[in-house]
């Protein structure tokens, strides 16, 4: 399990249940990694600013975790972390590598607004 203090998604069925009973969704895979960790910490940030918005994490070493390694979102992706962004279910987003706060802010107030 990551050490972060968001809400974790252990398991292919956690993250289908995430998705489908959140309007606005966005889940960083990673690692504790020094391109990952940024982004964990922006997300912590965020969760209290953008309160329609649920955040969490999952382990990309997880088998489980192939649902969003091999999403077709994620494809040619080389760089850790893959953050998804979820709006009713379906991707709207999908990054790869280090983030900076304010690049999230720009894709979480143009997909999910304010």
């Amino acid at each position: 399990m990551l050490d972060t203090n968001l809400k974790h998604i252990e398991s292919a069925d956690e993250w289908q249940k995430f998705i489908s009973e959140n309007e606005n969704v966005m889940i960083c895979c990673g690692r504790m990694g020094p391109m990952c960790t940024p982004v964990y910490g922006a997300m912590k940030v965020l969760e209290r600013e953008y309160p329609h918005v649920k955040f969490a994490d999952m382990e990309f070493d997880i088998p489980d975790a192939h649902v969003i390694r091999n999403a077709p979102e994620t494809r040619g992706f080389m760089g850790l972390p893959f953050t998804m962004y979820y709006k009713n279910g379906k991707v709207v987003k999908a990054t790869t590598s280090i983030q900076r706060k304010e690049d999230i802010i720009e894709i979480l107030d143009k997909e999910f607004g304010k």
